[in-house]
């Protein structure tokens, strides 16, 4: 709790401190009297004067202040001092002296990234653990293992560079160079649209259908299969090959590819066994050893096999699918005539379709079938106790928990001081293009007000991200920097950036906006900075 406590307080500790040393190095340097420099709000808790300016720590930690000799309209200063007060100076030096607090807010980031660039980081490779086998990857040969180099003649050493490789690319053939068993080749893709919508914009990127998170080497079983003959199961987990251990998928394809069709192989697999304990039925996991010739084919093919993707895994009592007499181990083959290829195609078919009838095909031990169904509600309650009922057909693939899962490959990027901080300058102006772009949708409607958070929210994000390393929470006080620095350029009264407005209007039309005016809009920004604090304090109550 104390440890949270002092995250949150050191990060905006530091905004503050930035924020406002923007203010107070350029006052000086205007030739403007300061008489405090604060960082907190309330009483005093340390401090000390050092020539003509007081520094202190308030209480408070929830933002801070520079004190000006002469800042208020009718403020009197001695007639020696009179000259250094602060709207006693050009508008110019005041707009340099307003601007500089939200510009070392958005100027503080960059030096926070240049830190969190520099040096070896470790991010995904471009090693493919998973091929979709309904997408553009699958029909291009690309399969688990390969590693990819290139997009279109474009160097790619990370997934993300791979990704951003593919923005603009879509609905033509793209080639891409992969690495296999360490030869190269090229293969040519055809991705499909894809828009990444969020509240600040949308990318649109070709998607080729693959992840760079193996998958477990789990088979699906035809009945009447050389697999089946051989005593392999639907669900069984391929372990070793001719005793050599396979860890993923891409492992399986190697190992079989080292064998000719017709030669026999052993085979070790993980097999979950249904075991009674008294009332209690639960599945064991077993080892068991099969022997089997090399099939035609690469992966699972290999074996004799199919992919698990549209095995049914499990069926939901009560379900359209349990009346319809679909069991676990049988295959889903298509839906309204047309073949599918993997299990989310068939997700996206049926969330399309809610409640109206279709024609689903699918093959048991007795060979395929094919029903007109329909999806149907069926109640549910999830892990906090809430009842629900969705209209689903009551199937599920077989899915894998984290301990299953085959660690994924990384690749160590070094940045020396130069890329660093051209990453870090790149990255700012982005943000900075993000967060002006949420601030209209707020105006406009097209971002919730719900999204706004206070200091809880800002407590609950220093935690967070404190917990995950420092490199974390670097990252989140440079967004938090760059949302002040945005923030207090708004024309909003009592914000930096209604100041600026008033010295650029002085500046252009030779005259001060009227006192009468300022005190007036001082009262509504006031009252409107109110009702956001208390916005967002009933949004963080609320979450």
């Amino acid at each position: 709790m104390l440890q949270n406590l002092g995250f949150f307080i050191l990060l905006l500790g530091v905004l503050v401190t930035v924020h406002e040393l923007g203010h107070f190095l350029v006052a000086k340097a205007c030739g403007v009297k300061v008489l405090k420099f604060s960082i907190g709000f309330g009483p005093k808790i340390i401090g000390f004067t050092k020539g003509e300016t007081e520094y202190q720590v308030a209480l408070l930690p929830l933002g801070g202040f520079v004190k000006m000799a002469g800042d208020l309209p009718h403020e009197e200063l001695p007639p020696e001092e009179a000259a250094r007060g602060f709207l006693a100076q050009p508008p110019w030096k005041r707009g340099l002296i307003v601007l500089a607090g939200p510009a070392f807010n958005l100027l503080f980031p960059i030096f926070v990234y240049f830190f969190v660039f520099l040096g070896p980081q470790e991010t995904l490779s471009t090693r493919v653990g998973l091929v979709s086998p309904d997408m553009a990857a699958a029909a291009a040969g690309i399969r688990p293992g390969d590693r990819i180099l290139s997009v279109e003649g474009e160097p790619v050493r990370t997934f993300d560079d791979m990704r951003d490789a593919f923005v603009g690319k879509f609905n033509r053939p793209v080639p891409v160079t992969l690495e296999r068993d360490g030869q190269q080749r090229v293969v040519e893709v055809t991705p499909e649209k894809s828009s990444d919508v969020s509240p600040v914009d949308t990318v649109e990127r070709g998607m080729i259908g693959v992840s760079p998170y193996p998958q477990p080497p789990v088979v699906g079983v035809p009945a009447t299969s050389p697999a089946a003959a051989a005593g392999l199961k639907s669900f069984d987990r391929v372990l070793s090959v001719n005793g050599v251990h396979v860890q993923d998928e891409a492992a399986l394809y190697r190992e079989v590819a080292k064998v000719p069709e017709g030669t026999p192989m052993e085979l070790s697999v993980a097999r979950l066994a249904p075991m009674a304990v008294g009332a209690v039925t639960g599945r064991l996991p077993e080892v068991v050893k099969v022997s089997l010739p090399r099939q035609a084919g690469e992966g699972a093919a290999a074996l004799g096999a199919e992919a698990v993707d549209l095995y049914v895994a499990s069926v939901a009592t009560g379900s359209s699918a349990e009346a319809a007499g679909i069991v676990p181990g049988d295959r889903i083959v298509a839906i309204n005539g047309t073949p599918l290829k993997s299990f989310n195609k068939l997700s996206t078919v049926l969330n399309g379709l809610q409640a109206q009838p279709f024609t689903l095909t699918w093959r048991g031990e007795k060979g395929e079938r094919t029903e007109k169904l329909a999806q149907a509600p069926l109640k549910t309650r999830d892990d906090y106790g809430q009842t629900s009922a969705p209209v689903v057909l009551g199937v599920r693939p077989w899915s894998y928990s984290s301990a299953d899962l085959p660690p994924v490959e990384k690749v160590t990027i070094d940045l020396g001081p130069a890329a660093a901080f051209k990453e870090a300058a790149l990255i700012v102006p982005k943000i900075v293009g993000q967060m002006v772009q949420v601030l209209g949708g707020l105006f406009v409607g097209k971002v919730s007000p719900s999204t706004i958070g206070g200091p809880i929210m800002m407590y609950q994000l220093a935690a967070k991200s404190a917990e995950q390393g420092l490199d974390s929470f670097l990252n989140l006080m440079a967004i938090i920097s760059i949302n002040l620095g945005v923030m207090n350029l708004l024309p909003i009264p009592v914000l930096d950036g209604f100041h600026l407005l008033s010295a650029a209007w002085e500046g252009i039309r030779r005259r001060p906006i009227p006192v009468r005016v300022r005190e007036v809009a001082n009262m509504v920004g006031l009252a409107l900075l109110i009702l956001l604090m208390l916005l967002a304090v009933t949004n963080d109550v609320t979450r």
